[in-house]
């Protein structure tokens, strides 16, 4: 392939002074005896009909050469090692005090060495796990100025939890999967965690709302969707409730609560640990419909200043916590009688 040149220059082909043409040139070459093929770049003189590469092409064509040596053998590239760093925000000669590498490896693994399998697996380690990046923080905490250390774990931090997030979502969503064509289990709704979200949120930043722990929080979620149903034939959020001897309880309800976006706080109490949901500073609901936060906000005026007790004992009056046997699925089909209208 052709490409134009960058102007005129004095050709080391034929010693004049003439625009000279880059093309990129498929070579095979052998690198540790392992045959590779890739693309290398060249100038080229059309008046000798000769190529030649200037020194950053040399750099370049030796990078593409091991970078292909690298993908055959299932390695890393050094584009790809640069990327990982950058993701933390991280200097080449910092990550190697916390690898406890030589202080210029990452630097020759970026440019024109290729690294051995057993560095290669730690640096895949770190690309897919920010915990851990954490933890050699905290290690190598005096190693570090004070400063890189703060950067790297605001970094650090936003990075685990938004894989936390990740994954917690998609195990919630998997125990969801054989409720995905059962609208008497999920209310006509597909499970939507951002709706589930901002319902808790709205709950918990509402002045209205008094001692908003695990068991009424869970019985104000269940309440929102039955009521939803009973008015417009579908829940809010397609959350799918067990009937448990405290009341309704959705699935997956403990991973819900350490999603990050939700706010809740452990808090010891004298017969054990409390789970207390608390304000945001978001108060924005981006995935609730105004209709949803109108049945909502009878839920709140229903229930907000009611205890724990008080709550459980309605819910058990209801035919739908009645006609489930324990610990099997509330199905929507009996919320048609709910006490609330």
């Amino acid at each position: 392939m052709i490409t134009p040149g960058n102007g005129k220059t004095i050709c080391p082909c034929c010693m004049k002074d003439h625009n000279v043409q880059k093309i990129i040139i498929a070579e095979k070459n052998v690198f540790k005896g392992v045959p590779v093929e890739y693309n290398a770049e060249y100038f080229y003189c059309d008046r000798a009909d000769e190529t030649y590469a200037i020194e950053t092409q040399i750099s370049q064509n030796d990078m593409a050469l091991k970078n292909a040596y690298r993908e055959k053998m299932g390695l890393l590239t050094s584009y790809q090692i640069a990327a990982i760093r950058a993701r933390y925000g991280i200097s080449q000669s910092d990550l190697c005090l916390l690898l406890g590498w030589g202080g210029k490896t990452i630097t020759r693994y970026e440019s024109h060495q290729v690294q051995d399998m057993a560095h290669d697996t730690i640096l895949r380690k770190l690309d897919s796990d920010p915990e851990w990046f954490l933890q050699l923080l905290n290690a190598g905490k005096d190693s570090l100025s004070p400063a890189s250390y703060a950067k790297y774990v605001e970094t650090g931090t936003a990075l685990f939890e938004k894989d936390h997030d990740m994954y917690l979502r998609s195990a919630i969503m998997s125990k969801y999967v054989r409720f995905l064509h059962d609208p008497e289990a999920n209310g006509g709704k597909v499970l939507s965690l951002d709706v589930v979200v901002d319902m808790i949120r709205y709950y918990a930043n509402s002045g209205k709302v008094k001692s908003l722990f695990r068991v009424k929080l869970m019985k104000m979620l269940w309440y929102a969707d039955a009521l939803s149903y009973k008015r417009r034939g579908h829940a809010i959020s397609g959350l799918v409730y067990l009937a448990l001897p405290m009341g309704a309880v959705p699935i997956a309800y403990e991973s819900i609560e350490d999603l990050s976006t939700v706010n809740c706080e452990e808090i010891e109490m004298g017969d054990g640990t409390g789970y207390k949901f608390l304000p945001t500073e978001d108060k924005e609901y981006p995935h609730l419909m105004k209709e949803d936060m109108g049945i909502l906000d009878v839920i709140i005026q229903q229930f907000g200043k009611v205890s724990k007790n008080e709550i459980v004992e309605k819910m058990h009056r209801e035919d739908a916590y009645i006609e489930t046997a324990p610990h099997d699925i509330i199905r929507y089909k009996y919320v048609q009688t709910l006490s609330l209208s």
